[in-house]
């Protein structure tokens, strides 16, 4: 169901399940959890998720529902392991990219907006669709759809369930970049420093909940400039 591969510094995250357009079933989200605890426990530098046959997500599997419906305790087995699998993905102190070709729709959505940054193929397609089959979106994927887009945006998304193109994506906040791959990103992000990498990522966060200061980050910023890796890039850019 997930595949992780390793390329030096980055960690590939595979969703596999093309024969159903990488659907997320109910029991898959907690296998995600364990998925990106390996990650995080690793080495890497940077993780990209992305789906095999050129998909990236065509959200929960739809199939789950009729058999969760009448039991609520599965019903919210299945909503904490969504949360807990997304919330551990944007807590992972490396940065995030979701590459995404095809169509994300739904929970694949929520999976592409818990990552740092977005990449989309021009033909990728992207919908919202619980209002079609009647149920609600997770209040904290509905959090981080409106930091992303706006208020007005998000609800022209969620209330009419349409699909829109990659470009439109681009234009309205969703997605942060248009490429067919994501090789010069990752190139440009793994020629950086893993420490500095994930202060900025934690202050980033911050300052999107609002924080204007932090004595933590103040102080992650004054080891960073005493430290010695300050100190090895300074004399490797003096002898260029």
């Amino acid at each position: 169901m997930f595949r992780l591969e390793r390329d030096g510094g980055e960690a590939r995250l595979i969703l596999d399940r093309p024969a159903s357009r990488n659907a997320i079933p109910a029991s898959g989200w907690g296998a995600l959890g364990e998925t990106i605890d390996r990650v995080a426990a690793s080495d890497a530098r940077l993780l990209v998720v992305t789906g095999a046959g050129g998909t990236f997500c065509a959200g929960a599997d739809l199939a789950d529902f009729s058999v969760m419906r009448a039991d609520p305790a599965a019903i919210a087995r299945f909503r904490e392991d969504m949360r807990g699998a997304l919330d551990r993905l944007g807590a992972l102190p490396i940065p995030t990219i979701a590459l995404i070709h095809g169509h994300c729709y739904g929970a694949g959505v929520a999976l592409a907006m818990a990552c740092d940054l977005r990449i989309a193929a021009p033909a990728a397609a992207f919908a919202i669709t619980p209002a079609k089959i009647g149920i609600s979106y997770p209040q904290e994927d509905v959090h981080r759809l409106v930091a992303l887009v706006g208020t007005g945006q998000a609800a022209r998304l969620l209330f009419t369930a349409a699909a829109i193109g990659g470009e439109e994506a681009l234009r309205i906040g969703l997605v942060d970049l248009l490429a067919p791959d994501a090789v010069e990103l990752c190139e440009a992000i793994l020629a950086h420093d893993k420490a500095s990498l994930a202060v900025l990522k934690q202050a980033i966060g911050r300052a999107a909940g609002g924080a204007r200061t932090d004595a933590e980050l103040d102080r992650r910023f004054d080891d960073l400039i005493g430290g010695a890796e300050l100190s090895r890039r300074l004399e490797a850019l003096r002898r260029k």
